[in-house]
């Protein structure tokens, strides 16, 4: 039997905790700024809506989607300029909940570089590559 990503770290309850300690990191370190910036002054509905889309992304529970449907992350981010200090921002805040909240280290890198692709994917100013990729000639 498979065992999900989602069940070997613990389920819920580790993502409830990895969420939390993200948007710890993103209100308090100096090099989160930018990125804090971009949301709302309260992050519980912000949180809420992390929890259920990692949840899901990591095989747990279909929560996000059954509420907002499909993800379409780029879309729903446009709004939003992410660059390269955007990302590594967004990245670094991750990287230290990760580093925090899942204790399987080969679990914890593989979780981050899956949303390390996601995060440089998710870029949306000039300098993107995947874009130059994707534009027609």
């Amino acid at each position: 039997m498979t065992v999900s990503m989602f069940e070997r770290i613990g389920g819920a309850a580790t993502v409830d905790r990895l969420v939390d300690a993200f948007y710890a990191r993103m209100d308090t370190l100096p090099e989160a700024k930018t990125i804090r910036a971009l949301h709302a002054p309260d992050l519980g509905p912000v949180k809420e809506v992390l929890k259920r889309y990692l949840g899901e992304w990591l095989g747990g529970p279909k929560l996000y989607s059954a509420e907002r449907g499909h993800p379409r992350l780029r879309q729903r981010h446009l709004g939003f300029p992410i660059g390269n200090a955007e990302r590594d921002a967004w990245l670094l805040c991750m990287r230290g909940a990760l580093d925090e909240t899942i204790g399987d280290a080969e679990a914890r890198q593989e979780i981050y570089g899956l949303l390390a692709k996601l995060a440089d994917w998710m870029r949306n100013q000039e300098d993107n590559p995947h874009d130059a990729r994707a534009a027609p000639h």
